[in-house]
């Protein structure tokens, strides 16, 4: 006979079963499964069908390889979609299948990810439709490698997974060490399912992690007009800026642009010339900001005075012009920011890039600064890469190597979830 205290145990353990079986944390995300060819991808079924339980809406991709090993029958019974394998196969509308899948994901996950399928990504090569899809598609790209040990610890391997990871900032899953089919032991096992479920779900939910705040973010360089035709201005072309801003607005954030570069987006983006314009702009929406991310190259001068008429050309050789000292918009801000908020600013130098990075991060009381050298060609101003060097007001500092200026976004906005987040969770003094 069960006790009275044995009874309210089994039935509190039946209804937290319940809620786990409930529990849905990928309902409403589009994942694409790709399987490539090795023999962990009889594993892709077990994937498949614990994705799916979690609420997510799986699509399997299988490489022409992958096919050897498991079939797309398998695939499309487990994830109630039709498996897609064909690069070229027929589709029921005019758009090309990996195009239209490729920009319906929240997430590419590729497992097993064999030694052959991280060249081909890391090369840029997509000569099947796996790899056209992930070329196809902005959505975030998890890899879990499985092959054997020396294959994986083979320079040529290694030097492609520092690429997917570092450079295009796709999300390595480790494999674990043991014996692999061939009999040899080491690292090279695919991840079990259990913990790639677990990392892609934490890689979804983490894009809600900016839900609920407003971030204020500046990009492009001013415009000071000397007359009706000519300005001083920067090589800046607001591609940081504006990578933040759809980096946080992927976040869940409330994001408004303020910027020198018109663009199309479906948050807020406000349209400004001058550094006053700027100025004004930013500081009228300063106050109802979680964080402000100045990444705008603002002008320090202005010409003194502006011509209502195009200046000509005269004898003389020369032309004056005076200039006078624009406001310093992070300064200003920085100056009141409350301790509810956090201004990330951006140093772009030419010499002494930690001296004066750290002395503008404490100077104009910043929470980060992100610094770069412009001095190194081809990448900064004008450029979809820059490597930079983040340096915090806590001491921290971290170096991040050459990458898209997306995955520098992205990385920024994990580093601001974290500092509000302990804002939060901060006592109230």
């Amino acid at each position: 006979m069960k006790s009275k205290g044995q009874s309210r145990s089994s039935k509190k353990e039946k209804r937290h079963a319940s809620e786990i079986e409930n529990f849905a944390p990928l309902e409403n995300k589009t994942i694409i499964l790709g399987v490539s060819g090795g023999i962990a991808a009889y594993k892709a079924c077990d994937l498949a069908s614990m994705l799916r339980r979690n609420g997510a809406d799986v699509h399997a991709v299988l490489t022409p390889n992958a096919r050897e090993f498991i079939t797309p029958l398998s695939l499309s019974t487990l994830t109630r979609n039709p498996a897609h394998c064909e690069q070229y196969g027929q589709t029921e509308n005019w758009r090309p299948e990996h195009i239209d899948l490729a920009k319906k994901a929240d997430l590419i996950l590729i497992a097993p990810a064999t030694a052959d399928i991280i060249a081909k990504l890391a090369s840029g090569i997509c000569d099947d439709l796996l790899s056209s899809m992930v070329l196809a598609s902005q959505a975030r790209v998890m890899v879990a490698p499985a092959m054997n040990p020396n294959m994986l610890n083979h320079p040529a391997t290694q030097r492609n997974l520092d690429i997917l990871e570092n450079r295009f900032r796709y999300e390595i899953i480790p494999p674990e060490f043991g014996e692999v089919a061939c009999g040899d032991v080491g690292s090279g096992k695919m991840a079990a399912v259990e913990s790639i479920l677990a990392s892609v779900a934490a890689r979804l939910l983490v894009h809600r992690t900016l839900s609920g705040k407003r971030v204020l973010i500046t990009a492009g360089g001013t415009r000071e007009p000397i007359d009706p035709v000519r300005f001083i201005g920067n090589r800046s072309s607001g591609k940081m800026g504006i990578a933040m801003a759809d980096a946080a607005a992927g976040r869940g954030a409330d994001v408004m642009l303020v910027s020198t570069v018109e663009v199309n987006r479906s948050y807020p983006v406000y349209v400004v010339e001058t550094a006053q314009d700027m100025q004004e702009t930013v500081e009228a929406e300063f106050d109802g900001c979680d964080a402000l991310i100045m990444t705008a190259a603002v002008a320090d001068f202005r010409p003194l005075r502006v011509s209502s008429q195009k200046i000509k050309k005269t004898e003389s050789e020369d032309l004056v012009l005076e200039l006078t000292k624009n406001p310093d918009i992070l300064d200003l801000l920085g100056r009141v920011k409350r301790n509810d908020q956090i201004i990330i600013g951006f140093a772009a130098e030419s010499e002494a890039l930690l001296s004066n990075a750290s002395q503008k991060l404490k100077r104009k009381n910043l929470d980060m600064i992100v610094a770069n050298d412009i001095t190194v060609p081809d990448i900064g101003f004008g450029s979809d890469d820059n490597a930079v060097i983040i340096l915090g007001a806590d001491g921290a500092r971290e170096n991040l190597p050459r990458m898209p200026k997306r995955a520098i976004a992205e990385h920024l906005c994990d580093l601001l979830a974290e500092k509000l987040s302990e804002i939060e969770k901060a006592p109230v003094s």
